[in-house]
């Protein structure tokens, strides 16, 4: 069976993707849905009848959910069109006086599990495949105050990069999907509620479907990253061209 494999997918962005890939692969035939909450994923897979959906649960963050998750693709032997690793969260405040398993946690989730996974899913991946992994805008410089979670996006965007080059002679495309601000729970998760960040409150939000929409038409064009919005080209645009130490006057959170 030809299949998605999406993580992070019970919410926001990732139950986004859902619909996309519907629309712009219809030869997938079911999906793999990775989430902690089972819950969720089973009223997505009620809501979609004419699809074979496998609901997930598993804390990516812990190791044993990754040795779970590779005794599953063992076992059935998928066809992998579309991998989309979407699990990840940021967590706001000073280093310093933040608690060090969330700081730890960003880690394990948005970088190790996202290279376990994907090295994982690879061998079950047909050429002519894509790969979309999700970072942020956060990448294209440090942050001070939500330092972790910028700096394990840039990991995702180079990482992803790299991979993009590697596995063109399978005809297999890697995207680093990089957007602004969305209106998801992610805010809450980080502590960065509207009203806590003059920065965060004063950027341009960007919607969910057309990211999802458009991160994948990008992907399949070949693209190894996408961001959404004239704003946000122009941030990354900056990020390369200004000095990061004159940057980070104007991205603390």
């Amino acid at each position: 069976m030809v299949i998605a494999v999406i993580t992070g997918a019970s919410s926001g962005l990732g139950k986004e993707y859902i619909n996309a890939v519907i629309e712009q692969f219809p030869m997938v035939e079911g999906f793999w849905l990775v989430a902690r909450r089972k819950e969720l994923l089973k009223e997505i897979a009620e809501a979609h009848p004419d699809k074979t959906i496998a609901a997930i649960s598993l804390d990516l963050a812990k190791e044993e959910s990754i040795a779970v998750f590779e005794k599953l693709l063992k076992e059935g032997n998928p066809e992998i069109k579309v991998l989309i690793n979407n699990a990840g969260y940021g967590k706001g405040g000073d280093f310093f006086s933040s608690n060090r398993e969330s700081q730890a946690g960003m880690v394990d989730l948005n970088c190790r599990a996202l290279t376990a996974l994907t090295r994982l899913c690879l061998p079950y991946m047909l050429d002519d495949s894509v790969v979309l992994n999700v970072a942020s805008v956060a990448a294209f410089a440090p942050m001070p105050r939500l330092g972790v979670y910028a700096a394990t996006k840039a990991y995702v965007v180079s990482l992803s990069q790299a991979l993009h080059q590697e596995l063109r002679s399978r005809g297999i495309s890697v995207c680093a999907v990089c957007p602004g601000p969305m209106d998801t729970n992610f805010w809450n998760v980080a502590g960065l509620q509207e009203g806590k960040s003059a920065l965060i409150d004063r950027l341009p939000r960007v919607d969910l479907q057309q990211v999802a929409e458009g991160s994948l038409r990008a992907a399949r064009k070949g693209k190894k990253l996408y961001t959404k919005g004239a704003f946000y080209k122009f941030y990354h645009l900056l990020a390369k061209l200004l000095p990061s130490g004159l940057l980070l006057k104007f991205t603390q959170v």
